[in-house]
């Protein structure tokens, strides 16, 4: 009788081989299916612009546009208001310092002329009754102090007659009493005027002293008045060209306001305007230059308006040699502005990509150039043609520049 074996249970080696195999292609059907599952833009090669990373010098400068304007521009603001009643010079012409450009007239001023002239009228007709009437009681005090002074001489002889014969026993001790006490009396009675006089010349002096002031402070109050009648002519303030005239026959003009503006044109300075993101680097003193008509033309940075608006910020230039001989209020040229001396560097070209990247990452093509790949990136410094590559691109490696907002989100690039 046959005896049945059981089996044994249990996976047997072969078997494993197979498992083992099996997970292996899958795993590499997997990583075939999803391994390369980048967010992908498929565009022509045509479409788009490419780039090689080469080394080179990298020229630390910028490129701006700026207008020529004159060296210095002086306003002209209403000393006094008053209604336009001549204009007699026209914009853009050339003018003189102390040339009349407008004439104003001012009703109000003109009273306060006349009642200036007037008080200082009245002021005059006060100093001279004071002076009349100081100079009548100072003759009048040395006409009673030479009075005096003859009683106390008479007195006197009489007084020191009767005294000697009152030594002598001449006369009576009355007589020479009385004598004497009229002597005194006249001698109080002269220091009484004497002082009387002094105190009227002193303050004859003092009085005379502050009504000259009071007149002569009038007189200037009244200076100025016509002055300011002057000032209804307005006029030009130094030599140049009248800019712009705002002012018609008729119109009313305020105290104050702006009417005009004279360009002194004895030199020419040229004002650009330039990104926020080199404010830290654009100082005094820069150089810079520009190109007319084959010749080059040198300029110094100099001055670094603080105000930034719209994201930008002003600066002026003057020539620092020659200027063109054809250069006109208004013109623009595209200047160099030197920022710093020229480096060895691997330079990135400039393109459109900048805008979406802000230069932290770019496309880089593979060597077949059928496809690029976002890589992150830093640059640095950049001139109007260059980016100076510091981190992630090496040396002859192809990149994408052109724009980037049709690719989206996408990661790989894949060119047809």
């Amino acid at each position: 009788m046959d005896i049945q074996l059981e089996k044994k249970k249990g996976i047997k080696p072969k078997q494993i081989a197979y498992i083992v195999i099996g997970a292996l292609l899958l795993f590499l059907g997997y990583k075939m299916a999803f391994g390369n599952s980048l967010a992908t833009f498929r565009t022509d090669a045509d479409k788009i612009s490419i780039a090689t990373v080469n080394p080179g010098k990298f020229d630390d400068y910028i490129t701006i546009n700026g207008n020529v304007a004159p060296i210095s521009t002086i306003f002209m603001d209403a000393y006094e208001g008053g209604r336009v009643t001549e204009k007699l010079i026209e914009e853009g012409a050339t003018v003189k310092k102390g040339d009349i450009i407008l004439k104003l007239e001012n009703m109000n001023l003109y009273e306060q002329i006349l009642a200036s002239e007037s008080n200082l009228a009245l002021k005059q007709n006060d100093l001279r009754s004071t002076k009349l009437t100081f100079d009548s009681r100072q003759v009048e005090g040395k006409k009673a102090l030479a009075t005096a002074y003859y009683d106390l001489q008479r007195l006197k002889r009489s007084f020191e007659q009767n005294q000697e014969l009152f030594d002598e026993e001449l006369v009576s001790k009355e007589v020479y009493l009385t004598s004497k006490e009229d002597y005194e009396l006249s001698q109080k009675q002269y220091e009484i005027v004497k002082l009387q006089t002094e105190q009227d010349d002193e303050m004859r002096k003092t009085s005379l002293a502050g009504l000259d002031t009071d007149l002569s402070r009038m007189q200037k109050t009244l200076g100025m008045v016509y002055q300011r009648l002057d000032h209804l002519n307005v006029r030009a303030p130094a030599d140049g060209q009248l800019g712009f005239l705002d002012a018609e026959i008729g119109q009313n003009i305020s105290q104050g306001q702006r009417i005009g503006q004279i360009n002194v044109l004895t030199d020419y300075k040229i004002e650009a305007e330039i990104d926020e993101h080199y404010i830290d680097r654009v100082k005094r003193d820069l150089t810079a230059s520009f190109e007319r008509n084959g010749e080059t033309f040198e300029l110094r940075l100099r001055k670094v308006y603080p105000e930034v608006r719209n994201g930008r910020f002003k600066v002026d230039l003057v020539f620092t040699d020659a200027k063109p001989e054809t250069i006109r209020t208004g013109q623009s040229y595209n200047i160099k502005l030197q920022l710093g001396a020229s480096s060895d560097a691997l330079l990135l070209p400039k393109g459109s990509f900048f805008q979406s990247t802000g230069g932290q990452w770019i496309f880089v093509l593979n060597p077949n150039g059928n496809e690029a790949i976002k890589r992150p990136i830093r640059v640095g410094k950049q001139n109007s043609r260059y980016y100076e590559v510091m981190e992630g691109l090496e040396a002859g490696e192809k990149v994408i520049t052109s724009n980037y907002e049709t690719f989206g989100e996408a990661e790989r690039i894949v060119l047809k």
